[in-house]
Formats: structure tokens, C-alpha cells, sequence
């Protein structure tokens, strides 16, 4: 069955009917991680998203797999050790979704860092992250740092320091996890509400879901029940009355966008502020993205919106390092904000909270995960499924395997590594162009789609004489709906391309054909198809406009 929401009633009556050995809640990053190592393993698996696939924190992030560099500052080594060789492996596994990017980090006289503490800082950092011998730092003096961004502030540069991140698509990493999940065996389904837990002799033994699509209700039931809701975490625990001992608190954090036009950045570039927070300015396809704030936030997770006040905080950041560029409020194309949910520690202000991860169980057995990082997703999923599996085999008194997702490619991954990556580009263009795209556009859907690029390609095959569309984008449309179950055009134009941060002009372009054919492909209703373009409307108001109070 094709991972697409035209075949949903199908989908629902398999859950329905099925018993499962694991049933997840929440479809972020940390969810699809565990939804593949089960199934991977064999086991049977159910997932439930409240809202769409990756909508929260996992499309809110700043879009770094990071190697965890700033934990090295909190003391945090063992962290650092563990997030840097997992950032490798994500690297490994989807090279088409991870691209490395060296980060500048300049140092400025009177800054929070050093030339020699930070040069020392970055080997050690080398060492305990693994990172290969072509990514390890380099210390610059104040010239070769200019050379490679000469948009910085000039007064009082001593130099800088060059280390590696890795650059990612966050929620295209989480759809590519989950339908690698999904050919494993997983059943995901998204805008799908655990309304209560179901509990047989005492132990959670499954869910009533409903579908937000139809307004069915439905159980699901299961050996066991794994929390992974991100920032609802704490909501599902009140559901169990578990909501004990540690909770979540909820940090927000706003990313603003830019284009290079306007903002010229050649260099991605890791500053300190004046206040003693480090923020990040990254290119990025014609644009340039800057972020981030980390304050609490109290707001409805599911609508976080930038403040004037966040706007300005960013602004005064780039005004601080990039004197030069004279960037305004107007200047501001695109915004996005996002809650990071952390583990709460009193007297601790957001930044300097742990993003270490945490799993609990309470007494009727439901597992929940919580904190944890993007880079770290694939080893919390392995800490949690070891936990499951563990607890089955004592009760089934069956074996079952070890995770072997560590030398496992996720959807699209299948382009014989990362090393590889680059020649599979050169050989697949040709495949592009016959299907009449251009080279660029060939180039564009393979970074983006991998080993999948295909499908789009014999989708723009069939379809090079429909003109409503550009044929890039109606191949895209086309396989977020037939293979990535795509039901909104705003998870089209959000999660599924990115367009909605990145290339707002194309959404407002091309947003009523989009809304149009996805009333042709579910054939909804005038009124279902008033409320999707009010949907998108609204969030597209939320990304552009300057700052709310």
C-alpha cells in the first residue's frame, strides 16, 4: 500500500483491526526514528500524529544535524562524544537530506571566546566527535576571516575559528525516516488525535484515536505504548494521570529570513551576541536564515508566531556583527518559530537547560521519551525499542534482534554513500533532462529526493505537457500526494519543499493551482477546500508578517 492519503480508510480499518506489538504517538523526528527501528527489528507498528508528520518541533528547528559544539562549553563530554558520531551515521544514511557546511566562528576582542581557548576547544571538540581528518577545524587569522565573509564586523577581529556542521531539511529528514519506516511495515498515520488511553488489567494497552479528516473515532491496540509527542509529551502523561516527578518546559525559538540580495552572507557564520548567546546566519538557496532566540513559552505549541520583540532581538544581532548590511524590518521575507521542549530544571534560564534526552515508564507501562535533539534521533530510538523489546521478550518469551539501523539508509539513502553521493548526482541529471526538466532542476530533485528522484522523474515523463503547473513543482506536488501523504497544501508547501520559508514568492504564485488539484485528487467539497486555502493563508500570514506584539 502506497504511503498516500488516498488510501486512509484502508490504513484506519488495518489499524483497527490489527493488534500491535508497539503503537506510537507522535509523528516528529523522535517518532519516525522509533517507528523504523521497531519495525526494522520486526515488530509490528501503528503510529498516530495529531497534526501532520513533522509539524512541531521537527520543522521548527534551525536545520543543523549538529555535532554538539555547544554542549562542549556546558562540560557536557560524553554528550558531545555520543551527538558527534550520530551525526555522522545521519550523515551516512541520508546523504540527500545532510550536507556538510563549514561554520565560521569569529572572534572578536572583548568576545565570550578566545583564539586560544577556542582553538583548543575545537580539537577537542575533533576528538571526541570523531570528525573525519578533511572536516577537522582550522584556526584563521583576521584577514582570511574577512575573505571568507566580508560582510563581518571589522573592529576588534582577531580572527576565527572554522569547524563543520551539517546542514539538513528537518522535516524532509523526518517524512524520509518514516516512509523508510512505512517499507519496513510501519503504519503511520497523520491527523490522527489520541483522544483517551485504553487499559487492559491495569497496563496501557492501546488508543482511541480520532481522524481529524472524517471525525471517525477508532482504537488501536497494542503491547505497548510509547509517548514520543514532543512538546504534547506532558498532555498524553495527564491522559495516563503520570504527570509526575520531572515535566517539560516548553522554549521558544524564531528564525528570520532573508534575501541574499539584500543580505549578501557567503559564509555560514556561528556568532556570539552581546548578551552572551550565540546565533547562527546560514546561506541557503538565494536566502540567507538567522536564528535563534531561546526564551520559555507558555503559548499553544501548535502556533508559535515571531514577537516584535524576537524580530528586533535578531535584527540588533545582525546589526552587531554585520554592521554593514543595514538589515530592516522590510528587509525580512519569510519568519518562522518553533517550541523546543525541554526537560525542566528549576533556577536554569532555556539555553542553559540540557537537550539531553530522557525516558520515563510509569506504572501502567507507558513509555514516554522526552528532550533530545534532531541529531540524537536515531539513538533514542534505538534506547527505546531496546526497552520495549526487553519487556516483550520476558512476556513472550521470544528473542528478538538488535537495532541495525546504525548501517541502515533512509528513503532516498539508496546512492551507495555519502561518498558516492556526488557521482549518483552527475548520473542522474541525464535521467532529469530526458524527462524535460533542466539540469539544474534535474540537479535540484536529487539533493532533495535522493534515490527517489526517479518517481518524480517518470512523474514529469507523463506529465512535461501539462503547463497549470512548472514541471518541477508538479512533479513535486504529485509525489508528496501519491508517496509522502501529503492531505494539505500547507503540508505541501511547508514540509514537504520548504517553500513557505524559503521561496514565498512561489507560494503565493502558485498556491490556488496547488489548493485546485488537491480538491481534484481527495474530491473535497467547496467548503473543505475554502477552509485548506484559509489554512494556508493563515500560515502564510504567520511566516510574512513583521512581528506580532
Amino acid at each position: 500500500m502506497r504511503f498516500s492519503n488516498k488510501f486512509r480508510n484502508e490504513q484506519i480499518e488495518h489499524l483497527k483491526k490489527e493488534k500491535f506489538d508497539v503503537v506510537v504517538i507522535g509523528g516528529g523526528i523522535t517518532g519516525a526514528g522509533i517507528a523504523l527501528d521497531a519495525a526494522s527489528r520486526g515488530l509490528k507498528v501503528a503510529l498516530v500524529e495529531m497534526q501532520d508528520f513533522a509539524s512541531g518541533t521537527s520543522s521548527r528547528s534551525t536545520k543543523l544535524v549538529h555535532g554538539g559544539l555547544r554542549y562542549l562549553k556546558q562540560l557536557e563530554v560524553k554528550l558531545v562524544a555520543e551527538v558527534g558520531k550520530e551525526r555522522a551515521i545521519v550523515f551516512e544514511n541520508g546523504p540527500h537530506v545532510t550536507t556538510p557546511e563549514w561554520m565560521l566562528l569569529p572572534l572578536h576582542k572583548g568576545g565570550t571566546f578566545g583564539k586560544f581557548s577556542t582553538s583548543m576547544g575545537l580539537r577537542v571538540y575533533d576528538f571526541l566527535a570523531g570528525v573525519k581528518r578533511s572536516e577537522r577545524r582550522r584556526m584563521l587569522d583576521a584577514a582570511e576571516t574577512l575573505l571568507r565573509e566580508p560582510l563581518l564586523k571589522k573592529s576588534g577581529l582577531k580572527g576565527g575559528g572554522l569547524y563543520v556542521e551539517y546542514r539538513t531539511d528537518d522535516a524532509r529528514l523526518t517524512i524520509e525516516v518514516m516512509k523508510a519506516a512505512v517499507n519496513k511495515g510501519a503504519i503511520p498515520l497523520n491527523y490522527t488525535k489520541v483522544e483517551k488511553l485504553l487499559y487492559q488489567n491495569g497496563k496501557a494497552a492501546g488508543v482511541q484515536a480520532e481522524d481529524l479528516l472524517s471525525g471517525t473515532k477508532f482504537n488501536i491496540f497494542g503491547r505497548k505504548i510509547i509517548n514520543a509527542a514532543g512538546a504534547w509529551v506532558d498532555f498524553i502523561r495527564e491522559k495516563d494521570d503520570s504527570k509526575t516527578g520531572k515535566t517539560l518546559k516548553l522554549s521558544k525559538g524564531v528564525h528570520i529570513v532573508i534575501d541574499q540580495s539584500r543580505f549578501p552572507l557567503r559564509q555560514a557564520v556561528y556568532f556570539d551576541t552581546p548578551d552572551g548567546r550565540m546565533i547562527f546566519a546560514i546561506p541557503r538557496n538565494g536566502k540567507a536564515y538567522v536564528g535563534t532566540t531561546d526564551t520559555f513559552y507558555d503559548g499553544d505549541p501548535a502556533i508559535p508566531a515571531m514577537t516584535a520583540a524576537e524580530r528586533d532581538y535578531l535584527l540588533e544581532a545582525i546589526h552587531y556583527m554585520f554592521p554593514e548590511a543595514a538589515i530592516a524590518p522590510n528587509d525580512i521575507e519569510s519568519s518562522w518559530a518553533g517550541v523546543r521542549p525541554l526537560i525542566y530544571e528549576e533556577g536554569k534560564n532555556p539555553s542553559e537547560i540540557s537537550r539531553k534526552d530522557e525516558i520515563w515508564e510509569s506504572v501502567t507501562g507507558l513509555v514516554t521519551i522526552a528532550g533530545g535533539k534532531l541529531t540524537g534521533y536515531r539513538k533514542m530510538a534505538e534506547t527505546v525499542v531496546d526497552l520495549v523489546i526487553n519487556q516483550l521478550a520476558s512476556e513472550t518469551n521470544r528473542s528478538y534482534p538488535k537495532s541495525n539501523t546504525r548501517n541502515m539508509p533512509i528513503s532516498g539513502g539508496e546512492v551507495g554513500g555519502s561518498a558516492n553521493f556526488p557521482e549518483f548526482i552527475k548520473e542522474q541529471i541525464k535521467n532529469g533532462v530526458k524527462a524535460g526538466l533542466s539540469s539544474m532542476e534535474s540537479e535540484q530533485i536529487i539533493r532533495m529526493y535522493g534515490s527517489n528522484a526517479h518517481l518524480l522523474y517518470n512523474i514529469s515523463q507523463s506529465e512535461r505537457n501539462r503547463h497549470v503547473l512548472p514541471l518541477k513543482l508538479f512533479a513535486q506536488l504529485q509525489y508528496a500526494l501519491d508517496y509522502e501523504m501529503a492531505a494539505t497544501p500547507l503540508d505541501f508547501f511547508f514540509r514537504r519543499t520548504g517553500a513557505l520559508l524559503f521561496d514565498i514568492e512561489a507560494v503565493q504564485k502558485y498556491k490556488m493551482a496547488v489548493i485546485n488539484y488537491f480538491a481534484e485528487y481527495f474530491h473535497w467539497s467547496e467548503k473543505i477546500k475554502e477552509y485548506r486555502a484559509a489554512e494556508l493563508d493563515a500560515e502564510i500570514i504567520n511566516a510574512t508578517k513583521l512581528g506580532g506584539k
